[in-house]
């Protein structure tokens, strides 16, 4: 009886010791534009047949996945901005040559801060006017952040 009454405890105190929850991630990671030189911040102006750089700082509680970049015009006055501070737009018109850029780009596996730096070139016959750079953030465990940025691309 003793031999079986140690069998279960042992059982039972193995069964516990596998159950151990892993701290479950429900936590948005976060887009900081507003330290580090943040660039492009909403209603900048930026030339066309340039090369600028986004800079953007990306932070988790656990682990960073992966960010993109989505650039669109903004030529009918959509909006996706998540600044509280309006932009003035230029008159609707029609696209005729509009700047468009999608890229992803992957964060070192194991980072939790990440200072994010990617050089985009604007052709000097693109289309000036409204702009839209979506910016999305997704942490290792799926969560998203998205920042919506409006800018002028200038002659």
């Amino acid at each position: 009886m003793q031999k079986l009454s140690l069998l279960l405890l042992s059982l039972l105190m193995a069964a516990v010791a596998g159950c151990t929850k892993e701290e479950k991630d429900d936590i948005y990671p976060e887009i900081k534009m507003d330290c580090c030189g943040g660039y492009p911040v909403n209603c900048d102006e930026i030339k066309r047949g340039t090369t600028f750089t986004f800079i953007a700082e990306f932070s988790d509680n656990k682990e960073l996945g992966a960010f993109s970049l989505d650039i669109h015009h903004n030529f009918d006055h959509h909006t996706h901005s998540t600044d509280p501070m309006p932009c003035e737009f230029e008159p609707v018109k029609s696209p005729v040559n509009p700047f468009r850029l999608i890229s992803e780009y992957e964060i070192p596996v194991g980072s939790k801060n990440y200072a994010a730096s990617v050089d985009i070139f604007i052709p000097a016959d693109a289309d000036t006017g409204d702009y839209h750079m979506m910016v999305r953030l997704t942490d290792k465990a799926g969560w998203q952040t998205i920042k919506g940025i409006s800018f002028k691309v200038i002659e």
